[in-house]
């Protein structure tokens, strides 16, 4: 199996502006993210976001961690990034797939157990289900909160990993594992902490902690 990592870090410079992508970026992957997602969901260049890309591939490099972009399959194929994750109005899976090669590692996105088997069809490598206790990062733009059991029936519904991601703290990841989630990925509770390495390093231990 592709390995799609278990702890997916999203940067942002919305709820937070003390740190910028790249070094929230630098901070998680130090921290043992061995994934970190670059979303952008402010109108910015194509060329803006290929030159952030690109530093923050640096950063993932030197820590060993997948960088992972959102959206943006030009912006991966910039600079070489071995994986993004796809949106239900982004481009295609197969179109993605063609363009970044049959290595790429391509997620989609999932919120009902229907929606889950449908895109699991396509040529991905894992699902990002969500949000699982809800979010605060999309607005009126997030999907419904599914909650444990229902997040559980769409992981027992495909035969992918699934990647939870939902306002998880650090004291619901034994939760969402035990839910049938493969990893997961944080945002608020890594980019707002004031020690964002510290606080992705408390949750690469508790995932580690729950899969010893």
């Amino acid at each position: 199996m592709t390995d799609v990592g278990r702890l997916h870090v999203i940067t942002d410079e919305v709820l937070q502006t003390r740190f910028t992508h790249v070094e929230l970026a630098a901070a998680a992957a130090a921290g043992d993210a061995d994934t970190i997602q670059y979303r952008e969901k402010r109108p910015t260049s194509t060329k803006e976001m290929i030159r952030v890309a690109a530093l923050m591939s640096l950063a993932c490099r030197e820590h060993g961690a997948t960088m992972l972009i959102d959206d943006r399959v030009d912006v991966a194929a910039a600079v070489g990034a071995s994986a993004v994750h796809l949106g239900r109005e982004d481009l295609p899976p197969y179109v993605a797939r063609e363009l970044l090669g049959p290595d790429a590692i391509i997620g989609g996105t999932a919120n009902s157990v229907e929606e889950a088997v449908k895109v699991a069809r396509q040529p991905i490598d894992y699902l990002g289900v969500g949000p699982v206790f809800g979010t605060t990062s999309k607005g009126d733009r997030a999907a419904p909160m599914l909650g444990l059991e229902r997040f559980a029936e769409i992981c027992s519904a495909v035969d992918l990993p699934v990647i939870g991601i939902g306002s998880i703290t650090v004291e619901r990841v034994a939760d969402v594992l035990a839910a049938g989630a493969y990893g997961l990925a944080v945002l608020s509770a890594v980019v707002c902490h004031q020690d964002p390495q510290a606080a992705s390093r408390a949750f690469a231990d508790e995932i580690a902690r729950v899969h010893r």
